[in-house]
C-alpha cells in the first residue's frame, strides 16, 4: 500500500490579500513538489457538522459560515482572513482529517499526508485565530477515539508557533497525549512546560530562538520521544508545520529540511514500534514557498519509506 495524499482545490479557493503569508502560493507549491511522487491521491470530503461537533459548538459552527463575505474579504482577527471560498475550504481541510483517519485505521493506507489549508491547530473551541478557523489536528484524534472507539491517541505538533488550538481542544481528553514543540518567546505566547492538561497528557517543548537541528534533536530524544513510547498511542497524528525552518520569515529557528525529514523518520519508527505504523499527518504552517516545499516533500517521502 502506499501513503495517502488528501487534497482539493477548495482549499486554493481560500484567497487572502496580497502580503498575507497564509496564502495560495503555499499549497501550490507544495502540490507542485509532491507531484512526481506515488502516492495514493484521494479527494478530501467535505466535513460533516456532526464530526466538527466534537471540538467545535454548533453556534461556533455557524458563526463561520456566516463570516464568509459574498466576496472582497473579512477579517475576523487580527491574523485571520475569509474570502468567499474560506469555508468550503475549512470544511475540506477538516474533512480530509476525519478521511485520513478512516483510510489509516481502516487498513486502506499506512499512513496519511493531508495537504490541505487553512491550518487548524490555532482554531480553539469558540474563537478563530492564527490564520485556522478549525482545528483539524484535534478533530483527527476525536474521530479516531470516539467514532473509531481507541483508547489512545498521540498528536505531535513541531510548527515553529504553539498550537494552543490543539492543546485547548484536547486539554481535558485523558486519551489524547499532545506534545508540542515551539519557539519561545513567541505568538501565541502559550506553551510553556507548565501547562500540562487536565490529566498530565500535555508535553510542551519550548525552544529558544536561534535552536537549530542538533538541540532540537537532542530535546526530542530525551523529552517527546520517551514520553511517545511510553504512552503507546493507536495512532499518532503530526501536525506538520514546517516555519521552523531556517529561510522561515515569520520565526527564528534554525531547522534544515534534512532536521524535518529525520523528525519524521523518527515518529514514523516509533508508530511502527507501537501502532502498527499508524500515522496521520496535516499540514499547517510555513511561509518560504521553496523551504515549505522542499521540507513538506521531505516529511512526505519519510512517510513513504515508512509506508514500504
Amino acid at each position: 500500500m502506499k501513503t495517502a495524499l488528501l487534497t482539493h482545490a477548495d482549499c486554493l479557493g481560500h484567497v487572502t490579500p496580497d502580503g498575507h503569508p497564509e496564502r495560495v502560493a503555499r499549497l501550490e507549491h507544495i502540490l507542485h513538489a509532491l507531484e512526481p511522487l506515488d502516492l495514493d491521491r484521494k479527494t478530501a470530503p467535505l466535513a460533516a457538522d456532526d464530526d466538527l461537533r466534537r471540538i467545535h459548538p454548533d453556534s461556533y459552527i455557524e458563526d463561520i459560515r456566516r463570516s464568509a463575505p459574498v466576496d472582497g474579504f473579512r477579517q475576523i482577527d487580527g491574523d485571520t482572513i475569509m474570502s468567499p471560498g474560506s469555508v468550503s475550504a475549512g470544511y475540506r481541510a477538516a474533512g480530509a482529517a476525519v478521511r485520513a483517519v478512516d483510510l489509516v485505521l481502516g487498513g486502506e493506507a499506512p499512513n496519511a499526508f493531508c495537504a490541505v489549508r487553512p491550518p487548524g491547530h490555532h482554531a480553539e473551541t469558540d474563537t478563530a485565530m492564527g490564520f485556522c478557523l478549525f482545528g483539524n489536528a484535534a478533530l483527527a484524534a476525536k474521530h479516531a477515539l470516539d467514532h473509531h472507539g481507541l483508547s489512545r491517541v498521540a498528536v505531535v505538533d513541531f510548527d515553529v508557533h504553539h498550537g494552543n488550538g490543539t492543546q485547548g481542544l484536547l486539554w481535558d481528553e485523558k486519551r489524547a497525549l499532545v506534545i508540542t514543540s515551539q519557539q519561545m518567546p513567541l505568538w501565541p505566547g502559550s506553551g510553556r512546560p507548565n501547562e500540562t492538561g487536565a490529566y498530565d497528557t500535555v508535553l510542551n517543548i519550548p525552544l529558544a530562538p536561534g535552536t537549530g537541528g542538533a538541540e532540537m534533536r537532542a530535546a526530542y530524544e530525551r523529552l517527546a520521544f520517551p514520553r511517545l513510547r511510553a504512552f503507546a498511542p493507536e495512532l499518532i497524528v503530526i501536525s506538520a508545520g514546517f516555519d521552523a525552518h531556517q529561510d522561515d520569515p515569520l520565526a527564528e529557528l534554525n531547522w534544515s529540511t534534512g532536521d524535518f525529514a529525520w523528525l519524521t523518520s523518527e515518529l514514523c519508527q516509533i508508530a511502527a514500534e507501537v501502532c502498527e505504523g499508524r500515522i496521520v499527518s496535516t499540514l499547517e504552517g510555513g511561509y518560504d514557498l521553496k523551504a515549505l516545499a522542499e521540507a513538506t516533500r521531505a516529511h512526505v517521502e519519510e512517510l513513504m519509506k515508512a509506508a514500504q
